[in-house]
């Protein structure tokens, strides 16, 4: 199981029995949980211009106790996998939740990213457990993963990060100033800054030779991820599979959590190995 924000299509999650459980955003005083009571497009549309900025908040712990104890008796293990716990207290939940239900068994999994290079690892195992390995042999193969597992992400908007309080005013007024296009980058398990880049082209340029650079050493898939901007992701994937005909791509998109935190307009791309 994981958490919605690996951002995974529901026919990919039925396929391969992978349980979801929702993170919750609050507009304007209202709670919804995140791919259940609102959608991407319908958060994106929400949250434009000088309104107070949303709120995102984990999972209650007995939420992921009432989830753990619904797998009874049907399963007696359950790998849990979660987005970076340098960003989110869900992974904790889970684990407490975990110590506190009988007759299951939970692995708790810290992705230590987010978003579909989460969804990376959740496949990974859910398609691992279909052919009957044991907990013990998915965990050492997600834990393999984290060696060739890459994510940067591209804001489009300084300013919507510095209202979130994760950049300065002075450093949004010069990024804003300079066309300043930060890519980002999970670093013990926490976002920072990787490169300044002046343009968003030369962003995105900067990040495609990265994975050129990856796919020269091994097979990959990879996933780019946008921000409510589907035709500026379907037109990068057009050119990226042109020069890299061997990467398995996928697109997807950026929630209301996480879209929260980085805004409309941000654009990311992630890669791991294949093995299939």
């Amino acid at each position: 199981m994981t958490d919605s924000t690996a951002y995974l299509p529901t026919y990919k999650m039925e396929a391969l029995d992978i349980h979801m459980i929702p993170l919750t955003v609050t507009l304007d005083g209202q709670a919804y949980q995140e791919e259940i009571d609102i959608s991407a497009k319908e958060f994106y549309n929400k949250v434009r211009g000088e309104g107070p900025l949303p709120k995102s908040s984990q999972p209650p712990v007995g939420e992921f106790v009432s989830l753990f104890e619904s797998f009874v008796p049907k399963y007696d293990e359950v790998i849990s996998i979660h987005l970076s716990s340098g960003i989110s207290g869900t992974l904790a939940g889970a684990v407490q939740a975990g110590e506190m239900v009988k007759d299951v068994v939970v692995h708790v999994f810290d992705s230590e990213v987010s978003c579909y290079m989460q969804g990376f690892y959740v496949l990974r195992a859910a398609k691992l457990a279909k052919k009957g390995l044991p907990a013990t042999a998915i965990l050492a193969e997600l834990n393999e993963m984290k060696k060739s597992m890459r994510a940067y992400f591209m804001v489009d908007d300084l300013a919507h990060l510095q209202r979130g309080g994760r950049l300065s005013s002075a450093q949004a007024l010069i990024g804003g100033l300079l066309q300043v296009k930060p890519i980002l980058h999970f670093e013990e398990k926490v976002i920072v800054p990787f490169e300044k880049i002046r343009t968003r082209k030369k962003a995105m340029k900067r990040i495609s030779d990265m994975l050129a650079a990856d796919a020269a050493k091994m097979p990959l898939e990879a996933a780019i991820i946008h921000g409510n901007c589907p035709k500026d992701a379907a037109e990068w994937m057009r050119e990226l599979k042109e020069e890299l005909p061997d990467v398995l791509f996928t697109i997807s998109h950026f929630g209301p959590v996480i879209g929260t935190h980085l805004g409309e307009g941000a654009m990311g791309l992630g890669w791991v190995e294949r093995k299939e």
